[in-house]
């Protein structure tokens, strides 16, 4: 009776074990069949969307090139100002004035462009730009600095007076007065020697009869004083 029992089990065992094994060798086959393809496809779709992505990305973060400003002036006194620049050809250009955006424009077919009627604050203006080519934009330009100034420089003719009269062995005089710091003095269109001060002087050959004295300060912007005097000399 023990033995037939004992039989029984290892029969029931058996049929486990190779039922087991089939099921094994099944999901084997299945997952060989379908899973493996499935698992490399979607490895595949998931490389495609990284390439694409990373294909977008480098697409959207292009290297644009700042522009350049292209202009001698450092001053004026007008108020505003035409600027010109270069940069590649179709891109936009953005200009700006002391860190503040005030115009935008087109380049044209050779990369040239221009900003006109730019408005400038009294003294000092910083002046650079940014060029943008779809969604990526460059740094901002080299700047330039602009100074814009109105006031008349300081002029005064210390000597020699008005109507002053020279002769004989006075044959020249030294004309001399005072200006505002860092500006050009020219007497009757000659250079005058001026100081870190103002102070500037000219020696002038005077001719027989009347003599006009013109003295001219400019500054850099262009502001000009005038003065006219005339002194006399008799051989």
């Amino acid at each position: 009776m023990e033995s037939r029992l004992n039989r029984n089990l290892e029969r029931k065992s058996k049929q486990r074990f190779i039922l087991t094994i089939a099921g094994t060798i099944l999901i084997l086959i299945l997952l060989l069949r379908f899973g493996v393809p499935l698992l490399v496809n979607f490895s595949l779709f998931i490389a495609g969307v990284k390439s694409n992505s990373s294909s977008s990305q480098s697409a959207n973060s292009q290297f644009v090139a700042p522009p350049i400003l292209d202009t001698t002036l450092t001053a004026t006194n007008s108020a505003t100002i035409n600027i010109s620049g270069n940069a590649a050809a179709n891109e936009s250009v953005k200009l700006y004035v002391n860190n503040v955006a005030v115009d935008e424009v087109k380049t044209q077919s050779d990369g040239s462009f221009t900003f006109k009627d730019v408005s400038l604050t009294q003294g000092g203006n910083e002046l650079a730009a940014k060029a943008k080519n779809g969604n990526s934009e460059s740094a901002l330009s080299d700047p330039i600095s602009i100074t814009y100034a109105t006031n008349v420089p300081a002029l005064s003719i210390d000597q020699p007076s008005d109507n002053q009269s020279f002769s004989g062995n006075q044959k020249t005089v030294t004309v001399k007065g005072k200006t505002d710091p860092n500006i050009r003095v020219t007497v009757n269109g000659f250079w005058a020697v001026t100081d870190d001060t103002g102070n500037y002087s000219y020696t002038l050959s005077l001719q027989n009869g009347d003599n006009k004295i013109d003295v001219v300060a400019s500054d850099v912007a262009g502001n000009k004083a005038e003065k006219v005097i005339t002194v006399h000399y008799s051989q």
